[in-house]
């Protein structure tokens, strides 16, 4: 059984960094780009950040563009993002996703985690 558990959310002061896990389990980690999608209150889905199979490319939103950095460790099945100079408009839950075999910036993805809370604070 496919099993995405994010980890990393919280509470973070304006300005601050904080870096969220995916951990895969039940598939083919390297066969599958990694996605992070996140939904503020009142808004839909949004592609945040992707990284490919290889983790040789990536593609950000441009809202977090220069401000985040997604990275993935196939040997431990895990994928991250680095989040620095976060804004109260990046307060989100923030949800990994799977999906075989290239980065979709739309949420049309395989699988997907249960989502970790980010607030970011003023």
């Amino acid at each position: 059984q496919v099993q995405l558990v994010e980890s990393g959310g919280g509470l973070v002061q304006a300005g601050g960094s904080a870096r969220l896990s995916c951990a895969a389990s039940g598939l083919t980690f390297s066969s599958y780009a990694m996605g992070w999608f996140r939904q503020a209150p009142g808004k839909g889905r949004e592609f945040v950040a992707g990284i490919s199979w290889r983790g040789d490319g990536t593609n950000y939103a441009d809202s977090v563009k220069g401000r985040f950095t997604i990275s993935r460790d196939n040997a431990k099945n895990t994928v991250y993002l680095q989040m620095n100079s976060l804004k109260p408009e990046d307060t989100a839950v923030y949800y990994c996703a799977a999906r075989k075999y290239y980065i979709n910036t739309s949420p049309d993805y395989d699988y997907w985690g249960q989502g970790t809370q980010l607030t970011v604070s003023s």
